[in-house]
């Protein structure tokens, strides 16, 4: 305990910087909604699917439920069930064994559907894809609308894909 104490006192109280915040995505929530809200009708529901990622994706995925990004206020909340789903979020590499639960979510999920594959193992199949237990990227197994590369990607990049892709879907049902 006094080893600790005094190496305390050696190295004194450490003066970090806070580091600068992007906050410029904010502003754009009353609109966030409004594109929710113009696409649906209600609150965007998304099925995260992991298809056999290291989790590092699922963290960064978890990060937005936390009260800095608030996506429930946003008018976004995650589902269990993919019937009661607008979106599929998939991370990780296609692997064999849950191909067929990727193929019956998404079969279950009601139009229009929304798939979104989030880092690089789900966009390209990432280090994994020379796998013998990996099929490959989403995309070999569904139609994709954004992809959201980065390994993992952050937070505000998941959220931009997540936007991006509702705004896709929108320009395609507006023709």
């Amino acid at each position: 305990m006094w080893q600790l104490l005094k190496q305390i006192a050696r190295t004194g109280t450490p003066d970090p910087r806070v580091p600068e915040s992007d906050d410029a995505w904010r502003t754009e929530s009353q609109q966030i909604q409004q594109d929710i809200l113009d696409l649906l009708g209600r609150a965007l529901c998304i099925r995260e699917i992991d298809a056999g990622s290291c989790n590092g994706c699922e963290l960064e995925i978890h990060a937005l439920n936390n009260p800095y990004y608030n996506l429930e206020g946003l008018g976004i909340r995650f589902v269990a069930s993919p019937r009661h789903a607008d979106m599929l979020l998939v991370t990780g590499p296609l692997t064999v064994n849950m191909t067929e639960a990727v193929r019956l979510a998404y079969e279950a999920t009601p139009d229009p559907k929304l798939v979104v594959a989030t880092g690089e193992c789900a966009c390209t199949g990432g280090m994994f894809k020379e796998s013998y237990a990996v099929c490959g990227p989403l995309a070999k197994l569904l139609p994709v609308d954004v992809t959201i590369p980065g390994c993992p990607p952050p937070p505000l990049d998941i959220l931009r894909g997540i936007l991006g892709a509702l705004r896709v879907k929108r320009t395609t049902r507006a023709r």
